[in-house]
């Protein structure tokens, strides 16, 4: 059954979420360790070998809230809201449907998979999920057998517990503050040292990174923050679960970061 449509604008305006409840998980990842071990080529293929499966599950977040803000069911009836309407469906335009340089589209996962590609790193377990999903196989059946690290693993599933609740706050809070993608300079620096060293293999995941910024960080996340204040309103339950959630979505992120750390590192 599809969730009932949400009425943002119903919800009162006179308060704010805490975001400074997660600042010193944010500071953790920013300060991570990892970036400075991905200094090659070889390094970065790893790191975008587990990576890859955090663009993928963050398409299904994209997903549940699109389900939870239009109408995706046949047949269509308006939302009460159409202001947030509009706002959740730019976001899944930008992200399934991006712009790419020559004229064509594709997702930003497709986007990062060609870049992987391109780079040398390896897709096969990630494409074997895709094969195993399009064949009908249970999601958590398909992870555990398609090869993927087993830390992308944990974190999938732990995206996928956040989606099953079926909770809009939740939710939103988790492609809020969860995907914010912390980027710090030295990890923009290396892509950008690698694309001119070796633009045939790395031109494609600089743009990638390149849409990242542009969409992520500068539209993306301010929208996703207003939806989310609306949405909360001044339930201060609403907010605590918001902030529990980003907490628990950067948590799981440092827990990822530390695995591909310990890998690069061995």
């Amino acid at each position: 059954m599809m969730p009932p449509p949400l009425a943002l604008h119903q919800q009162p305006h006179n308060t704010s979420i805490d975001v400074h409840s997660h600042e010193d998980l944010r500071r953790l990842l920013v300060d991570h360790r990892l970036y400075g071990l991905i200094d090659s080529a070889t390094a970065m293929r790893r790191f975008m070998e587990h990576h890859v499966y955090c663009v993928w599950d963050f398409q299904s977040l994209l997903t549940s809230l699109q389900q939870r803000f239009t109408c995706t069911s046949i047949p269509w009836i308006p939302t009460p809201d159409a202001h947030a309407r509009r706002l959740v469906n730019e976001i899944v335009l930008d992200e399934e449907s991006d712009a790419l340089p020559d004229g064509s589209h594709a997702s930003h996962f497709e986007l990062y998979l060609e870049s992987m590609t391109l780079a040398g790193a390896d897709v096969g377990s990630i494409h074997r999920l895709l094969e195993l999903l399009r064949a009908g196989k249970p999601l958590a059946m398909s992870l555990e057998t398609c090869g993927a690290p087993s830390a992308a693993v944990s974190f999938v599933k732990n995206t996928f517990e956040l989606i099953d609740s079926g909770d809009s706050t939740t939710i939103l809070a988790a492609f809020t503050f969860g995907r914010e993608d912390v980027i710090p300079d030295m990890f923009r620096n290396i892509v950008v040292s690698l694309a001119d060293q070796d633009p045939l293999s790395w031109n494609r995941f600089r743009y990638y990174l390149d849409r990242h910024i542009t969409h992520d960080d500068a539209r993306h996340a301010p929208i996703c923050r207003a939806l989310l204040q609306t949405l909360c309103g001044s339930d201060p339950d609403k907010q605590a679960a918001a902030s529990r959630t980003a907490r628990q979505c950067l948590e799981a992120r440092i827990v990822l970061w530390d695995a591909i750390a310990a890998d690069l590192g061995s």
